[in-house]
């Protein structure tokens, strides 16, 4: 897939998902949700309140008609049952609409209703980057704030399933670090070559993992080459295993304002992708999310 009408396409192919949107009443979110609707990729319920999901829908000219909305005031208690309905299995994709992030959190983590699975809860976000010869993923720039080793095999390990349902078959996975040489002084660099061997060993399977990488040598075959690392991965990543969260963020942010990339994300690990944009994301990296996470699903 080269751009995310491509993506789009695909989840339309997949066929339609049902998609629980916690605390619907938001502009942006019924957008997206809307124009997911109209691209055949999901069937929603909106949990909410009901007059303003009603008012701001005509505002948008989105058509309710044969469109389930269940109405409750309360956040948390909308959040729950939003949730509740993925884990009942009515719906397979959790979207977090006008609501803090960490309500949906706590929701989703709830011991009747929640969607726990055991694993580790990531964030990833996916790039088509101008400047970049294929789709580009990038975790985690949102949930874990200073991963250790262990954790880092677990948001590496949802990220290689994420591409596998993208069609990506063997995805090669760069550990960036701040340089390309495994130095005991810097803790990121040794865990990097600990994944590399736990990919060896095949603890961690479906996947390529090299590194550390510095993040030109993950991305420029030039510039790897300059620096005479010879690897399958340097220069042709398809996933960037970021080494904590600043790192991350700062170049999620990088790529979408300085690299015109077009980009959505989506919460791995949970029993349901989990669509967790930023109230600042507009209604365009919604959608994208919303596909993703259909065909994630």
């Amino acid at each position: 897939m080269r751009n995310f009408k491509e993506v789009i396409e695909a989840a339309r192919q997949a066929g339609p998902k049902t998609l629980s949107v916690a605390v619907a009443q938001d502009e942006d979110v019924l957008r997206a949700v809307k124009s997911a609707v109209e691209s055949g990729i999901v069937k929603p319920i909106l949990v909410g309140d009901k007059n303003k999901i009603v008012n701001i829908a005509k505002e948008i000219d989105f058509s309710l008609d044969g469109i389930e909305i269940i109405d409750i005031l309360d956040l948390k208690e909308a959040t729950l049952k939003a949730v509740a309905l993925v884990s009942s299995g009515r719906a397979q994709i959790l979207m977090k609409g006008m609501v803090d992030t960490s309500i949906v959190l706590s929701s989703v983590l709830d011991k009747v209703v929640g969607l726990r699975t055991g694993k580790t809860l990531s964030h990833i976000a996916v790039f088509f980057v101008p400047t970049y010869h294929k789709m580009l993923m990038v975790t985690d720039a949102a949930m874990n704030i200073e991963p250790d080793l262990n954790k880092k095999k677990e948001i590496l390990q949802n990220a290689v399933e994420f591409a596998h349902s993208l069609g990506i078959a063997n995805p090669k996975c760069a550990v960036i670090c701040v340089k390309e040489t495994i130095s005991q002084s810097m803790r990121h660099t040794v865990e990097a070559g600990q994944l590399v061997d736990m990919n060896k060993a095949g603890e961690i399977e479906g996947c390529i993992v090299g590194g550390p990488f510095a993040l030109d040598n993950a991305i420029s075959k030039e510039a790897a080459e300059h620096k005479g690392i010879r690897h399958e991965v340097a220069g042709d990543a398809d996933i960037l295993l970021m080494p904590q969260i600043e790192a991350g963020n700062v170049l999620y942010k990088s790529l979408t304002f300085l690299a015109n990339a077009e980009s959505a994300g989506i919460v791995l690990g949970a029993g349901a992708p989990i669509v967790l944009t930023s109230r600042a994301d507009n209604d365009v990296a919604k959608l994208n999310s919303i596909a993703l996470a259909s065909l994630h699903a």
